[in-house]
């Protein structure tokens, strides 16, 4: 109780320096409590921004991430150690399997793509579309951005054995990337709510995450 309310005297400092309307709200529950008490508060918002503390707190972060996305439909920036969050990057990547999760994801951050100087797609082992019209994967997806003002480019990408997590991670990395948009159940390594490892792979992340299902 003494830590939370150090907490909140930080925060509430941090905030008063703004000059927003803001309010601090907070909750001293049991473990089994965290997922609702996150989902009540999560259910009022846009996004809900989850930060390395409790990314680090191995027992708490799935508990948050999973109260706030999987219970609520709203998306949330998850924010590893040392990544810099931004709600104006300069250059996002997206990455698209056609999926629901996926589609959902970028619609959220519509906001995000449609300031930003660059938006990379990536498409990992893509197969060709179905369409009948002869599109490449993707295609479809980065026409849907340019209309609402997005300057997007395509990449399609060889997993060659590797994890699609792995591979997005990477080349977010290799394209300069500031966040990473992404579905939060149609890739299969997200297909449950978030585990350890997913966690785990979160955390070693450098860039934050925009993730929506």
């Amino acid at each position: 109780m003494v830590n939370l309310e150090k907490t909140s005297r930080e925060i509430h400092k941090v905030l008063r320096a703004t000059w927003r309307c803001y309010d601090v709200d907070t909750e001293h529950c049991d473990k089994a409590g965290v997922g609702d008490a996150v989902r009540q508060r999560a259910l009022c918002t846009d996004l809900t921004i989850v930060g390395p503390a409790l990314l680090n707190e191995t027992s708490l972060g799935p508990l948050v991430i999973n109260g706030s996305l999987f219970d609520t439909g709203k998306p949330v920036l998850v924010v590893p150690e040392g990544a810099e969050a931004t709600l104006s990057p300069r250059r996002v990547l997206v990455g698209w399997d056609s999926r629901v999760e996926a589609s959902r994801s970028i619609r959220e951050a519509l906001h995000l793509q449609a300031g930003a100087e660059e938006v990379r797609v990536a498409v990992v082992d893509p197969e060709a579309t179905c369409t009948g019209n002869g599109a490449e994967p993707g295609a479809d997806i980065a026409a849907y951005l340019t209309r609402h003002g997005a300057r997007v480019w395509v990449d399609r990408l060889a997993s060659r054995g590797k994890p699609v997590a792995t591979v997005l991670a990477q080349h977010a990395i290799d394209t300069s990337a500031d966040v990473i948009v992404m579905g939060a159940y149609g890739s299969r390594w997200l297909r449950e709510r978030l585990s350890g490892s997913v966690i785990r792979w979160i955390v070693g992340t450098p860039l934050p995450l925009f993730l929506a299902r």
